[in-house]
């Protein structure tokens, strides 16, 4: 079920936003906010799985025999 969600924004965001939609080959506008609303979740991911990784919770494995 989707929901409707209204922003507001400048005249000059919108048409910014309408052009790099456009640009990049995006139905709708609405179609390029659901993009980077994705990388973002996938940038936030990356990022823990980055602060993990420094804190030594990860093995590093060198084969999949590692795995056992």
């Amino acid at each position: 079920m989707r929901t409707i969600l209204n922003i507001s924004v400048p005249a000059e965001v919108a048409a910014e936003a309408k052009r790099a939609a456009k640009a990049d080959g995006f139905a709708s506008v609405s179609e390029f906010f659901r993009y980077l609303l994705r990388e973002e979740k996938r940038r936030n991911l990356a990022r823990s799985l980055r602060q993990q990784d420094k804190k030594g919770e990860w093995k590093k494995l060198h084969s999949l025999r590692d795995l056992r």
